[in-house]
């Protein structure tokens, strides 16, 4: 998928990112503001899950009609929240009617001021992590759930294939693919936080960062190898927004607001 933004002079890409925002009603007149806000400092905005409080296509059009007027391409994965209900394909509905873009193991490419920001996006799902991985041995049910992680993984390892030739390149998930963003969560519950099955791509393509939420007691900051990986739950980042700048072929993140 590729999308265009209007013709600019060349400058870092600035991206807005944010998780788990747990929209309600309470909160239509907050969101709507901080959209309308973000929209004039970044090029791109990305949300890593947990859009709404119970998966429920009323909550997701909160945020839906705070993304419908802006001018900045929104990307977002879901989140588990997003599935509570069963009830995904109407909130994934909702959500592109307002133009939001909806990567469920799949990417997107945009020209940020003829430069190429190419996006992975996928909500990922549980493990565990070494030493603590769930097995792909035993009940069905069980086996089930490494199966649906083996999915997510082929589908990272496919879309960072994808956007090799992308000067920037990042991956955005809700569940956590590395331990140093969860600490500060209990470890008993680690395994149902992420996996660090999703870190094997990321290790092999290296994009330029990752991004997560889901921990919201987790810590910001973390890496697969030299490869930035960040906590962007609203409860970590502590504001409406955390913004990173990219710049230049090869960059990593140069700027964290």
């Amino acid at each position: 998928m590729t999308m265009s933004l209007a013709e600019q002079p060349e400058h870092p890409a600035r991206i807005a990112a944010v998780g788990d925002l747990h929209c309600r009603e309470a909160q239509r007149d907050e969101i709507a503001a901080a959209f309308a806000e973000i929209e004039r400092e970044v090029d791109v905005i990305l949300l890593a899950g947990d859009l709404t409080t119970h998966g429920e296509p009323g909550q997701a059009l909160i945020l839906a009609d705070a993304c419908r007027p802006l001018q900045t391409p929104v990307l977002t994965v879901l989140g588990n929240h997003d599935w509570h209900s069963n009830r995904r394909d109407e909130v994934v509905e909702v959500l592109l009617d307002a133009g939001i873009v909806v990567l469920d193991r799949d990417h997107a490419i945009l020209d940020v001021g003829g430069i190429d920001l190419g996006v992975v996006g996928l909500k990922g799902f549980v493990g565990g992590f070494e030493g603590f991985n769930i097995p792909d041995f035993g009940e069905p049910l069980l086996r089930a759930v490494y199966d649906e992680t083996s999915a997510d993984v082929e589908a990272l390892d496919a879309g960072l294939r994808a956007i090799a030739a992308c000067p920037l390149r990042i991956v955005l998930l809700h569940y956590a693919p590395v331990t140093a963003t969860l600490v500060g969560e209990p470890r008993e519950i680690w395994a149902f936080l992420g996996s660090d099955r999703l870190a094997a791509p990321i290790a092999e393509h290296r994009p330029h960062v990752v991004l997560h939420g889901h921990a919201h007691a987790g810590t910001f900051g973390g890496a697969i190898g030299d490869v930035p990986v960040y906590n962007v739950s609203a409860p970590v980042i502590g504001r409406d927004f955390c913004v990173f700048e990219l710049s230049g072929a090869g960059a990593t993140t140069a700027a964290v607001h």
